[in-house]
């Protein structure tokens, strides 16, 4: 027990410096999260245990207890295997007590770690252990005729004798932690990678040109390039390597020279010098090279995918937290040219009341035809709001509809183009199965489309983040970093939001703090069976659900019209008696109180706080009985399209248009300007001030005024600008080191001249442009 104490106060110090946070804080977490309460709890309600931590660094503190926990296992069992074979000793498990990370621990593992018959050991076995040692040890000797005297049936000659005390002595460098990892610190400060085009692959990958001749130190590769480049690899269109030093003249490198200090083995001694140079140049070539290579691609791709992982959570947190419409009668339209448009038709609750086929487009064009049916349910069902699906025909149908609604009298609906992506992937699903048995495929996915203008948070749970599609090249990271990273975000979000316990979804109640589907089943049954909850304490009454299950879900769980007032709020049920006894000091009745809370603010929170419930806690409820049940998504806001501009050819360089933030990349932002084809922001192009970030300027789901400013019709490329002065590229941001030995950022060989017209954002955005 006092070691896994002392392991977990180690982990709390660690993550508490990488978080921002005191250790007695990060302790406090992990003790939570042990005893199985979730981040978004221990967000919102446990504010007094860890001192305030917020989700993203609950998020982060929950990652990185995963990491060292794991590191600590392997470090146990590297330990009792060192252990069992005698050879450890309190120096050596000092070092392994002090590795902060896998790859160190491996290192220092590296010499102990049981492994195939080497070739050093069969030098060993055959006795010529000696000999290297003496060579390395004696700068007198000389090789050559040292070796005489190791001869045996199986050392016939001095080369063989020679080559297995080389062998002897690769193995002894190449185990050597300190030195490896020195190392790999010098390489991930000095490498270069590049990327070539494998012989004869040059027309099959055309899409990789970029990258056929083209280099860049490894230190600054973007996620967005090392990811497409390691793609590159993996369809065998390019050939990657680590260079260091390349350009280096000198007779012995300075990665060869860091091995020869570590031995002191000078460049101009005697003959064993001179052989002994010649062991680290092999060393270097043979083994280390290839190993620290290995490494640092390995560590390439992870921090390429972190990044990637990273922008794909932002995304979607953006894209989940959109604003919703609201609750309206709302027609979906699934655009479809050949196969018709598909309509349904949701009350204000999500209910599907009626379902159409129209065929307006060829074959058939029923134009007449297709705009009558609209007309009769929009009439019928006094539709509010109309969703139009951004696929292919997307612009076509929002014509059509335009123009049905210049002929009819107000009100009359407002339309919008809503994003498709992933609604194919619901339609098939088992959860859409189950919602609509009996309704065609392609149906629901206009039911899908209308519910997402509803509310997109509750309609995008059912479908698995990674189909959702705002993120960069997520099929080529670690599926299941990515899945835990995206399910983490649905989870706050949902949270963030809270659920009305009558209304909600399956999908929806699963993402609950504390549920799960299994859970969220139990709570519709009962919804089914009963009738309505009348109170948060209902839910005690749920099957499987238990008071452990209850404390995590009750506070983000609303009941609108309950018997309970404060049960529509997300003031937890156990902060029931504090919050009375505000309402109570305010002299109003609760419900009153709640549709009025300026008397709330003449009140001094401190008075309220106890041995339980802090200050925190105490002014989230004031705040919450201010403004019951709150959302914290924004308004609903559309973008306008510009009329006849509906194909990329109707694009002209100087248009100012209006446009939608579909997706957010390293690079910049992409815009729905309503012509099928996103254009892209570049990072250059989003502000007329120096951007890191694009998160810093947009996200996605915003609506924003973009300028044309290049227009590739062949390529389908569009390029955007945010910037006033209408794309003129940003002066660096400060005169190139003087230091010529200094690389470049980015460096392409041999790079194809520009446009003048295109000039520098044209290239920005080529370069960019390839990556979606």
């Amino acid at each position: 027990m006092p070691v896994t104490v002392t392991k977990t106060a180690r982990i709390a110090r660690l993550i508490a410096a990488e978080i921002n946070a005191r250790p007695e804080q990060a302790n406090a977490a992990i003790e939570l999260l042990d005893g199985g309460a979730t981040v978004p709890f221990i967000a919102r309600y446990r504010k007094e245990v860890t001192g305030g931590l917020d989700d993203t660094q609950l998020r982060t503190l929950d990652e990185r207890l995963i990491y060292l926990r794991e590191l600590d296992a392997r470090r146990d069992t590297i330990i009792e295997s060192i252990r069992g074979q005698g050879k450890l000793t309190d120096e050596l498990e000092g070092k392994i007590a002090g590795a902060v990370t896998k790859a160190e621990l491996e290192d220092i593992y590296l010499p102990y770690k049981p492994k195939r018959r080497t070739k050093a050991e069969i030098a060993r076995e055959r006795g010529l252990g000696p000999l290297a040692e003496t060579i390395l040890s004696d700068r007198r000797t000389i090789p050559s005729e040292l070796a005489k005297d190791f001869l045996t049936d199986e050392v016939p000659d001095v080369k063989a004798a020679l080559d297995g005390a080389r062998d002897i002595l690769v193995e002894t460098f190449s185990e050597n932690a300190d030195l490896v990892g020195r190392l790999r610190n010098y390489m991930k400060d000095r490498a270069i990678l590049r990327a070539k085009v494998v012989a004869g692959k040059e027309e099959a990958g055309a899409k990789f040109s970029d990258y056929f001749n083209h280099f860049e130190r490894w230190a600054i590769v973007p996620s967005h390039r090392a990811l497409a480049m390691l793609r590159g690899r993996n369809e065998e269109i390019l050939s990657l390597d680590l260079e260091v030093d390349a350009e280096d003249t000198a007779a012995i490198k300075p990665v060869e020279r860091m091995i020869a200090d570590t031995y002191s083995i000078p460049a101009n001694g005697g003959a064993a010098d001179s052989w002994l140079t010649e062991v680290v140049r092999w060393t270097w070539r043979i083994r280390l090279s290839l190993n620290l290579s290995i490494d640092l691609m390995t560590a390439l791709r992870e921090r390429a995918e972190e990044e990637a992982i990273h922008v794909f959570a932002r995304n979607l947190k953006d894209l989940l937290l959109a604003a919703p419409a609201g609750s309206r009668a709302t027609m979906g339209l699934d655009p479809g040219i050949r196969t018709g448009v598909k309509v349904a038709v949701i009350d204000g609750t999500g209910k599907l009341l009626d379902t159409a086929t129209v065929y307006p487009f060829p074959p058939r064009n029923d134009v007449r035809g297709a705009q009558a049916k609209l007309a009769k349910l929009i009439v019928r069902h006094k539709i509010e709001l109309i969703a139009i699906g951004n696929g292919t025909g997307s612009r076509e149908t929002e014509r059509l509809v335009a123009d049905m609604l210049s002929d009819m009298s107000s009100p009359k609906p407002l339309k919008v183009i809503v994003s498709e992506a992933g609604a194919s992937v619901y339609s098939a699903s088992a959860t859409a199965a189950a919602e609509f048995p009996g309704l065609d495929v392609s149906l629901r996915g206009a039911v899908s489309i209308a519910r997402r203008l509803q509310d997109p948070l509750a309609e995008l749970v059912k479908i698995e983040p990674k189909s959702i599609g705002v993120g960069q090249y997520q099929h080529d990271v670690d599926q299941y970093r990515l899945a835990r990273s995206l399910e983490g975000v649905v989870e706050d979000a949902v949270n963030a939001v809270g659920v009305d316990l009558n209304t909600a979804s399956a999908s929806l109640l699963a993402r609950i703090s504390g549920l799960g589907s299994s859970l969220a089943e139990a709570i519709i049954a009962y919804r089914d069976d009963v009738g309505p909850f009348r109170t948060r304490r209902d839910l005690l009454k749920v099957a499987r659900l238990g008071p452990r299950a209850f404390e995590q879900c009750a506070g983000f769980l609303r009941i609108p019209d309950g018997t309970e007032p404060l049960d529509a709020s997300a003031v937890h049920p156990e902060a029931y008696g504090v919050a009375k006894k505000i309402v109570s000091a305010c002299g109003r009745d609760v419900r009153s109180l709640m549709n009025d809370g300026s008397a709330l603010k003449a009140l001094d929170p401190r008075v309220f706080v106890d041995e339980r419930f802090g200050l925190p806690t105490v002014r989230d409820i004031i705040a919450e009985l201010e403004k019951p049940g709150r959302d914290p998504r924004p308004e609903f806001r559309t973008a306008s399209f510009a009329d006849g501009i509906d194909n990329i050819k109707d694009l002209k360089p100087g248009m100012l248009l209006e446009g939608t933030v579909t997706n957010v990349a390293a690079f910049g932002a992409f815009v729905d300007i309503g012509v099928h084809q996103d254009g892209l922001v570049h990072l250059s192009q989003l502000a007329d001030r120096f951007v890191k970030d694009a998160h810093e300027v947009v996200k996605a789901g915003d609506v924003v005024k973009v300028r044309v400013v290049d227009v590739d019709v062949k390529r389908n490329r569009i390029g955007l600008t945010m910037r006033k002065d209408g794309g003129s590229p940003q002066p660096p941001r400060g005169p190139r080191p003087a230091d010529s030995n200094q690389r470049p950022r980015t460096q392409t060989l041999a790079p194809k001249p520009q446009p003048a017209a295109q000039g520098a954002f044209g290239a920005a955005l080529a370069d960019a442009l390839r990556k979606k």
